[in-house]
C-alpha cells in the first residue's frame, strides 16, 4: 500500500486556522484513499494558545491515518518562541520518519518552515512534493522586523531556503489568489488556488436573536498579534463610539499587553478581554453578537492574504466589520454583502461607517454555497492523490 506523509504543525484539536483546513481535509484525504493509501500525519499537540490547554493523544490510528503529535516548548508566540518550537517539531518528524519509505509529502505552511521539512523529505526520498502555502513567510519577515542588519540577514536565508523548497516542489496550491504575482517567477511546479472556506459547524445557523440590551456588540476572536493589530484600532474606535457599543475581544497571543496599555491609556470601559475558548463555545458567542470584527495591520504582505476568519464570520446573518487592505478588501467587497470594511487602522473609516450604518441581518446564501469547506476540500484530496 503506498504512504502520504502529512505535514501539518497545527491539528485537531488546537484552535487555528491551520488546524481548521488541515483536519478536515486530512479526513477527506483518508476518505477518497481508502484501501489504497496510508496518510502519515505528523503534527504537535495543541499549542497554538498558552493560554488554552486541551488534551490529546501523542499517537492515534484512525482507519489508514496514523497522527503523530509531537510535544513542542511553552511559548507565547514570540519570534524566538516560534523558532525554537519549529526546531523541536522539525527534528521529532525526521525521528519519527527514519526507516519509513513515502510516495509523496504534503505540506501545509503558512512560516515556510512546514514547507522547508517537505521538501528535506521530498528531496531525500526523491518523491513528489506537494504544498499548500497559506502564508508568505519572507513578505511578513519584511514588514515585522525593525532592525536593518537583522532584516537584511533573516531575509537573505529565507530567500535562500523559498527558492530551493518552491523550485523543487511538483505543485504548489496558494490560498489566496493575491499570492499569484509573487509565485510567477516559480516555473516548476503546477498551481492551484483552493481556498479556505466555511466549516459544517457554520453551516445551517439559527436566525440571530434581537438585541434588546441597547448596546451592540462587536466581537473579535482570534490571535492577538502584531499582524492582526488589534491595538492600533480596538481603544480608540471604542473611545470614540462610547458605550453604546461594547468589544469582546477573545483570544491570546504576543501584543496582549500592548492591546492592555491601549485600553488603559485610552481609558475605556467599554472593552472585555476573554481567553480562548473552545469553538462549539464561540459559535454561541457569536450568536450573541450583533458584529463581528477583523482586523489585520497595515503592512504589505497582508494585502496579499485572504483570512479564513473571513469565511467563519461571512457565515453568519449578522454585519461584518472588517479592517483590510489589499485582495482581503476585494475579496469581501465582491463576495460578502452588509459589510463596514475599512482600511487597516482607520479609525475614522470605521467609527464614521458604524455610527451611519442602519442595522439588517441576513445570510449570504451565495457565499455559503460557493465556498463551503467541504466541496473544496472534495476537489483538493482528488489534486492530491493525483500525485502518488
Amino acid at each position: 500500500m503506498k504512504r502520504i506523509l502529512y505535514l501539518s504543525f497545527y491539528f485537531e484539536p488546537d484552535l487555528c486556522a491551520g488546524s481548521f483546513r488541515n483536519s478536515p481535509l486530512a479526513k477527506e484525504l483518508a476518505k477518497q484513499a481508502d484501501g489504497k493509501v496510508i496518510i502519515d500525519i505528523i503534527t504537535t499537540l495543541p499549542n497554538r494558545y498558552n493560554t488554552f490547554d486541551v488534551g490529546a493523544p501523542a499517537f492515534e490510528e484512525r482507519d489508514n491515518i496514523t497522527i503523530n503529535r509531537v510535544l513542542i516548548p511553552k511559548h507565547k508566540s514570540g519570534f524566538a518562541d516560534q523558532i525554537n518550537s519549529f526546531k523541536t517539531y522539525f527534528f521529532e518528524a525526521e525521528k519519527i520518519i527514519k526507516g519509513k519509505k513515502y510516495d509523496m509529502v504534503f505540506a501545509s505552511s503558512s512560516r515556510l518552515f512546514t514547507a522547508y521539512l517537505g521538501y528535506k523529505i521530498a528531496k531525500k526520498q526523491k518523491i513528489p512534493l506537494y504544498l499548500d502555502i497559506r502564508d508568505i513567510f519572507t513578505d511578513t519577515m519584511n514588514d515585522v522586523l525593525k532592525n536593518a542588519i537583522l532584516k537584511t540577514g533573516v531575509l537573505m536565508v529565507l530567500k535562500n531556503i523559498e527558492k530551493r523548497v518552491f523550485n523543487y516542489a511538483t505543485h504548489i496550491n496558494l490560498i489566496s489568489g493575491g499570492f499569484r504575482s509573487y509565485f510567477a517567477k516559480y516555473k516548476k511546479p503546477a498551481y492551484s488556488y483552493f481556498s479556505n472556506g466555511i466549516d459544517p459547524e457554520f453551516l445551517d445557523l439559527s436566525p440571530s436573536p434581537e438585541n434588546n440590551t441597547g448596546q451592540c456588540l462587536i466581537t473579535y476572536a482570534g490571535n492577538i498579534g502584531e499582524g492582526q493589530g488589534l491595538h492600533k484600532i480596538i481603544p480608540q474606535a471604542a473611545k470614540r463610539l462610547g458605550d453604546k457599543y461594547k468589544f469582546l475581544v477573545i483570544g491570546d497571543g504576543g501584543v496582549k499587553q500592548k492591546l492592555l496599555e491601549g485600553l488603559k491609556a485610552e481609558n475605556v470601559t467599554n472593552v472585555e478581554l476573554k481567553e480562548p475558548v473552545s469553538r462549539k463555545e464561540l459559535l454561541e458567542i457569536y450568536k450573541k453578537s450583533d458584529f463581528l470584527f477583523l482586523h489585520l495591520n497595515d503592512y504589505d504582505a497582508f494585502k496579499k492574504v485572504l483570512p479564513s476568519k473571513i469565511f467563519e464570520l461571512g457565515a453568519y446573518d449578522k454585519p461584518m466589520i472588517a479592517g483590510v487592505a489589499g485582495f482581503a478588501n476585494q475579496f469581501i467587497n465582491e463576495n460578502v454583502p452588509n459589510h463596514i470594511l475599512f482600511l487597516p487602522g482607520d479609525v475614522d473609516g470605521m467609527v464614521s461607517q458604524l455610527k451611519n450604518y442602519t442595522y439588517t441581518t441576513g445570510f449570504r446564501e451565495d457565499f455559503i454555497r460557493k465556498f463551503k469547506r467541504e466541496q473544496i476540500n472534495t476537489e483538493m484530496a482528488k489534486s492530491i492523490l493525483a500525485y502518488v
